[in-house]
């Protein structure tokens, strides 16, 4: 399967839509709630946190990289430990599949459809997710690599249509929160947009042609996702207010509706669905892409596709089970996936360093490290 390789830019492409996720349309929400008008600050931190755990991850999947990070567990933690974390982490990246599917749903029928059911939609965005997954690596990044021009054009339409509506005031008063609620909010947000990302190390480096590129574009990657997120949160503070911003379900979505250049440019608030479906589905491909693969691996199976259409399966059902309403989501968002991200995504990785320093001896005898 590693003869399916993907360009540096390409990886570089798949970091941005996987930073920005779902981000995008519930972050300034999340954030005002915390911390009113300083959601901005928080953004800001969170960004330059993120680029630590980067950092972390690029370092402990160039140990071996020719080996994906699964079998990298195997290889440090032994067998039977190391199976075990990869079982919880294949486990989780199914779960936040499931999860994504059942945000797409729950967004399209409270703005869009609203009287049609969730099961119909959701089994359409798994049957696109599970043929993009079977059709491969390469197939996935190719379309990412088009689509990201759609993205960034309909982003700055958004952007610059909101110049006319920004009222510098609503930031004000500035640092009104205190700074344990900040770095607070700040953490939640490193958890969503970064933390997360341990998942593309099932890709990086082992599937990718130009691996010191693809290590500058992690980093630069997971940047201008975060940057887009900072541009998103302080757009919905300046032009909507922290109050209302904090009230709504969708706040990036309510703040393209007020949009009205000259009497003519107005409620293309379609474009902000656009952009969030876009970067929702690339996420959840390449959550759903990590778990087969992941478990292919961990069974020893030589082609992770058949695995494709049982677990799509179980993964609508979880969709329709576990969050079948949006207050069912974010008690799953706010509690279990925190608490499941912070083990998974930072404190096994930093045991596997520890384990790595005590083995390191050992383990630079294999051919397969660095």
């Amino acid at each position: 399967m590693q003869n399916n390789k993907i360009s540096s830019f390409q990886f570089l492409v798949l970091v941005i839509f996987f930073t920005i996720g779902s981000s995008i349309l519930y972050v300034p929400s999340i954030l005002s709630i915390k911390v009113q008008q300083d959601a901005w600050i928080a953004t800001i931190i969170a960004t330059i946190v993120g680029l630590l755990v980067i950092w972390l991850y690029i370092t402990i999947s160039m140990w071996f990289p020719k080996l994906t990070y699964i079998q990298v567990n195997e290889k440090i933690f032994g067998k039977v430990l190391g199976k075990t974390f990869s079982i919880m982490f294949v486990l989780m990246l199914f779960l936040y599949s499931s999860s994504l599917i059942a945000h797409s749903g729950t967004f399209l029928i409270t703005q869009i459809f609203p009287k049609t059911p969730a099961a119909p939609l959701n089994i359409m965005m798994t049957i696109i997710i599970v043929m993009g997954v079977r059709l491969g690596l390469e197939t996935i990044a190719r379309s990412a690599e088009i689509l990201i021009f759609v993205f960034f054009i309909l982003f700055l339409i958004l952007s610059v249509a909101l110049i006319p509506q920004v009222n510098y005031l609503n930031l004000e008063p500035f640092l009104q929160s205190k700074p344990t609620s900040i770095l607070g909010a700040s953490f939640v947000l490193v958890i969503v947009s970064t933390v997360n990302s341990i998942t593309l190390l099932v890709i990086f480096p082992a599937f990718l042609k130009e691996i010191k590129k693809a290590k500058k574009n992690f980093i630069i990657g997971n940047i201008i996702g975060s940057i887009i997120i900072i541009i998103i949160t302080t757009l919905c503070i300046f032009v909507l207010g922290s109050p209302t911003t904090s009230r709504q379900v969708y706040p990036s979505y309510a703040l393209a509706k007020v949009i009205n250049v000259g009497d003519f440019l107005t409620r293309i608030e379609s474009l902000m669905a656009t952009l969030w479906i876009l970067c929702i589905f690339f996420k959840s491909i390449l959550y759903f892409y990590a778990a087969t693969f992941g478990l292919s691996q961990i069974l020893n199976i030589k082609d992770y596709r058949p695995l494709t259409y049982p677990l799509g399966i179980i993964m609508v059902v979880l969709s329709l089970l576990f969050y079948p309403d949006i207050l069912d989501q974010y008690k799953f968002d706010a509690k279990i996936a925190v608490i499941l991200s912070t083990i998974i995504g930072i404190f096994i990785p930093l045991l596997l360093v520890l384990i790595y320093m005590i083995r390191k001896k050992k383990l630079k005898k294999d051919p397969q490290h660095l």
